[in-house]
Parts: structure tokens; sequence; C-alpha cells
């Protein structure tokens, strides 16, 4: 079953462009190692935040990718970040 990890933070508007280039490295460099993610979703909402939601075909394949974290990547691109906070969940349903 699919899975979702979802991160949700807040990023300064001068600082989104970079954000994003980061961000882009760290979904590279976590494909080039791992089978994923087979997704990432990256919303804006309504208050300005971030839900930034990567996807993967199974737990046991995210937490293997977890274990793997290119850190220097991910370190830099979530150090524009503050308020942080994560969830994961199982997809039960997908229409």
């Amino acid at each position: 079953m699919s899975v979702v990890r979802t991160h949700h933070y807040t990023v300064e508007p001068a600082d989104l462009t970079e954000f994003l280039r980061r961000r882009e490295a760290v979904i590279a460099t976590v494909r080039n190692r791992n089978p994923g993610p087979t997704q990432t979703v990256l919303t804006r909402l309504e208050d300005g935040t971030f839900a930034d939601s990567w996807r993967w075909d199974s737990a046991e394949q995210m937490q293997a990718a977890l274990a793997n974290m290119p850190m220097a990547e991910a370190g830099a691109a979530f150090s524009l970040t503050h308020d942080a906070t994560r969830q994961d969940g199982e997809i039960i349903d997908q229409r």
C-alpha cells in the first residue's frame, strides 16, 4: 500500500526561489539513490505555509530511502524553512 510523508513548514518569500532549487536537488538525489519517491507535490496553503508531500509505493521503500537520505542536500534545503512538522500516512482510497 502506498504511503505519504507530508512536511508542513514556512519559507520566507525572499528565500523561496533558492528553497525550490535546493528542494529539487534533494528530490533528484533521493531518486538517484532509491526506488522513489513516486511523486512529490509542494502546495502553498492559504496561510502562506507549505505542505510538501512525498509519495512512496510502500512504507519499507520510504524507510529505506530515509535511512539513505542525502543529508547535505536536505540540510541545505530545510535550513531555509521554519516551524516544520511532518506526518506519515497510508493512502487508503484514491480516485
